[in-house]
């Protein structure tokens, strides 16, 4: 039941609309994922007591990093087809109660093949020319996904032929671009945008997830916990490295497993070239150039162990305060389940943190970096410095306020339910309807009205 006041605005009195995704995929995810890193720690004991071959040693390379993905991906999976039976859902665009002939639709299969075929080619072409690929931590992911080419080619048959049968209309996006390059009939400039944006971000962020997975992984597993409780500093580094694994590991289960029967396809790319291009800049290897050279805010800073060193008390409760925020971060990941990737709609998420604030990540993260980096206190004792580092620190920030605000606009033109939530949020939610009122104080107010990009 809603109402509507004067100014538009529409109140919900049994909160938000329902989540696209429910609080509980999340968690089985993360609980197989934290079960696996225990096993990890603890496999010299395991080894020990099975009289299995090898070294006595924890799991912590780069291989047990990545079977981390199906200790936590597997879970999720389950839990949604079994429990939330997300394939039975009309937004899949799959009839399961009407299915065709296999091989009823083999030309319209047939032409898919192609479009993917020929995706898979560019991108593995742009890996090629992009050298940064074939470098440091991408290494691994480019042996990862070289790996995987020749049954993705191969596996990628039967899935076509199988899913076309219940598809509901199976000349999708990667039909358009087929259709196109083959010179056949019907296809549209539209569609074939819409498959290159969500390609793109797929092919994009799955290379540098896959890349980063080693690192964190190793050090969590890795770490000696001894007399860990009695040093602030090290306990609060050493869960804000979990927290950042398990944001990473849920992360990149939701770019790899973007598909239909999950109901976790991409249902479209951000139109918008400044939400492109914000979000492309805090990624390498844009980021090296842009948030480590031109916006670099951490000259002569020496971060929040320095400052407080020599208080107990202090280092345990700012430290306190960048887990938390740590943990919010890992949080709003840990909500999207098996939908989290950058740039796209996948559906409508509005429980968990985004009961809030409708951009709990970027918040807490600009709040941790502020709090751990204390760009207003240097060494070198340069008011340049202080000065610098605290406006380019700010730049950082608006950068995320841009991605914040095109990721809206894009919401707002595909999902009535996502108006819905940004309705109520506006005047519910605990830390957006405040920023809401103060905005209005100052400007009329006004959804996001960015242009798309051509």
């Amino acid at each position: 039941m809603s109402a509507h006041d004067h100014s538009g605005f529409v109140h919900t009195r049994t909160g938000p609309p329902k989540s696209d995704v429910s609080p509980a995929v999340g968690l089985v995810g993360l609980a197989g994922l934290l079960a696996w890193v225990l096993f990890c720690r603890n496999y010299a004991g395991f080894a020990e007591a099975l009289s299995l071959p090898g070294p006595r040693a924890p799991l912590s390379g780069p291989y047990a990093a990545l079977a981390a993905l199906l200790f936590s991906g597997g879970p999720m999976v389950l839990w949604s087809i079994l429990v939330d039976k997300v394939h039975r859902r009309s937004s899949t665009g799959i009839d399961w109660n009407r299915p065709r002939p296999l091989g009823h639709d083999l030309d319209v299969s047939a032409i898919k093949l192609i479009g993917l075929w020929a995706t898979f080619a560019i991108i593995a072409g742009l890996y090629c020319l992009a050298r940064w690929y074939w470098e440091g931590q991408y290494l691994f992911a480019m042996g990862v996904l070289g790996a995987a080419a020749l049954p993705l080619i191969v596996l990628s048959v039967p899935y076509v032929l199988w899913i076309d049968r219940v598809l509901v209309e199976p000349r999708d996006h990667a039909w358009h671009f087929g259709a196109m390059i083959t010179g056949r009939s019907g296809w549209s400039p539209e569609q074939v945008k819409k498959h290159w944006r969500a390609w793109i971000i797929k092919g994009f962020f799955s290379a540098f997830m896959i890349s980063i997975l080693p690192g964190g992984f190793a050090v969590v597993v890795e770490n000696d916990v001894q007399g860990i409780l009695a040093d602030p500093v090290r306990l609060a580094l050493l869960l804000t490295e979990l927290l950042f694994v398990i944001d990473v590991q849920i992360g990149t289960v939701g770019y790899l497993l973007t598909m239909r029967p999950l109901d976790a396809q991409i249902r479209s790319g951000n139109p918008f070239l400044g939400g492109w291009v914000a979000a492309l800049a805090c990624y390498p290897p844009f980021a090296w150039g842009i948030l480590g050279t031109i916006l670099a805010y951490e000259v002569n800073t020496a971060g929040w162990a320095h400052w407080l060193e020599g208080s107990t008390l202090a280092l345990y409760a700012w430290g306190g305060l960048l887990v938390f925020l740590t943990a919010v971060y890992a949080w709003a990941t840990i909500a999207f389940g098996i939908r989290f990737s950058n740039l796209t709609y996948r559906g409508v998420l509005t429980n968990g943190p985004y009961r809030f604030t409708r951009h709990p990540a970027y918040v807490s993260k600009n709040l941790f970096w502020w709090c751990a980096v204390m760009p207003f206190l240097v060494t070198s004792g340069s008011m340049v410095d202080v000065i610098r580092n605290t406006f380019f620190l700010g730049c950082v920030s608006l950068i995320y306020y841009l991605r914040a605000r095109t990721e809206e606009a894009h919401l707002l033109c595909e999902d009535p339910k996502y108006r819905e939530y940004y309705d109520w949020m506006e005047q519910h939610g605990l830390i957006t309807s405040r920023l809401a009122r103060l905005r209005r104080m100052f400007t009329p107010r006004g959804r996001a009205t960015v242009q798309p990009a051509a």
